[in-house]
């Protein structure tokens, strides 16, 4: 309806955010020095909103600047000015006055406060647009008034930047705009190269607000708990077995589960809104790390435990996989059935289906990687290979 009935409307319809979100998920920011020139900023931004109209990918795009605006702008007559003893200050607060309006005292209403403005009428407003050089101009030294046109040159209409942005203490401008029909990822892979090849002036540069910003953000805030959860870990692998050997055993495999993680997020992607490798997909692939340690873990043990009894140490590696395949199955089997119903929820999507894939591929990894990995650092022949 919009765009038959309004021309050039940008109106944004989105869902609301559920948890911490960006207003606008692609933001390029260009800034320069304090008192940049808001032209140059212009002119910055605006190749950078010619890479965005040429993506399919990108839409709603705009620049927080906005548009300029015109401004009516008097210019001063000193002489006469001094003569009638009126001042900038006092063509100030008349223009203000007449059409803006000068705030006079507060109203209270119960716990609120409104401005009381003292300003002309509506008629009044219009005429004295149209007529603005006879605009009364009273002087804070005398009680008479003066029309405008007797204390100034000419009134001027000129082009003025309504909004100043500022960022760090720098003057910027922010290229916005959103996705449609794929994910941020790939609106941003997609043009980086071109913003990357945007020449800049000296003391100008380009920083990635929005949702870029905030996922490196979150990353980096999960660093300070994943180095010592790490190292704990490590430590408790080695103290169990004492030995460095199942330690890179079940280090070797962990990786192995970015596979099936990578290829549930592109399957689910068109079928599944929201699919996609996020902060909260990251957090179930850390999950994921923990479930693979585990399941390496009850393996390499069963395999202890044969060698023990005196088995040889192929027919030990066979008889642990076989005795754990169950257990390993149907502890993968029920988490994944228990975050079958995390897919209608936009927030957990994405790490639904993380671990429901991840971990079905990580079994597999388990049971069949693990044996191999072991067979190999230990050196285990096959009775052929022995004779």
């Amino acid at each position: 309806w919009i765009r038959n009935n309004v021309h050039d409307a940008m109106v944004r319809v989105r869902k609301y955010g559920v948890g911490p979100s960006e207003t606008w998920p692609f933001e390029a920011r260009f800034s320069g020095p304090a008192e940049a020139d808001p032209g140059t900023l212009r002119s910055l931004a605006a190749q950078g909103v010619a890479i965005l109209n040429a993506s399919p990918i990108a839409t709603d795009i705009r620049t927080d600047m906005r548009e300029r605006v015109r401004k009516l702008v008097p210019e001063f007559h000193d002489e006469n000015a001094r003569r009638v003893g009126v001042s900038r200050e006092d063509i100030a607060r008349a223009t203000k006055r007449a059409f803006d309006g000068t705030e006079v005292g507060l109203y209270r209403e119960r716990d609120d406060l409104y401005p009381i403005l003292l300003r002309h009428a509506p008629k009044e407003r219009e005429a004295a647009i149209a007529d603005l050089e006879q605009l009364q101009v009273q002087s804070a030294l005398s009680t008479e008034s003066v029309p405008l046109a007797s204390v100034t040159r000419d009134v001027g209409v000129e082009w003025e930047d309504p909004i100043i942005v500022r960022f760090d203490r720098r003057r910027a401008i922010t290229v916005q705009a959103a996705a449609s029909g794929d994910t941020f990822p790939a609106l941003r892979a997609s043009v980086l190269a071109d913003f990357e090849a945007i020449e800049l002036p000296p003391g100008y540069q380009l920083f990635w607000d929005g949702e870029q910003y905030s996922t490196e953000e979150a990353q980096a805030g999960l660093l300070p708990g994943i180095a010592p959860t790490v190292v704990i870990i490590l430590f408790i692998i080695v103290a169990l077995f004492n030995a460095i050997r199942p330690l890179i055993i079940i280090l070797a495999s962990v990786p192995f589960v970015m596979v099936g993680i990578s290829f549930g997020l592109l399957a689910a992607g068109p079928l599944v809104e929201g699919a996609a490798f996020g902060f909260v997909a990251l957090l179930g692939a850390m999950s994921l790390a923990g479930m693979m340690i585990k399941n390496a873990i009850v393996l390499l043990d069963q395999i202890n435990l044969e060698l023990v009894e005196g088995k040889a140490p192929l027919d030990a590696i066979i008889d642990a996989a076989l005795s754990r395949l169950r257990p390993v199955v149907l502890a993968a089997g029920t988490t994944v059935l228990g975050v079958i119903p995390l897919l209608q929820d936009v927030f957990w999507v994405s790490m639904s289906v993380a671990i429901m894939a991840g971990l079905t591929f990580g079994t597999f990894v388990t049971m069949f990687l693990v044996p191999v990995l072991y067979a190999t650092f230990h050196r285990v022949r096959s009775p052929e290979t022995s004779r």
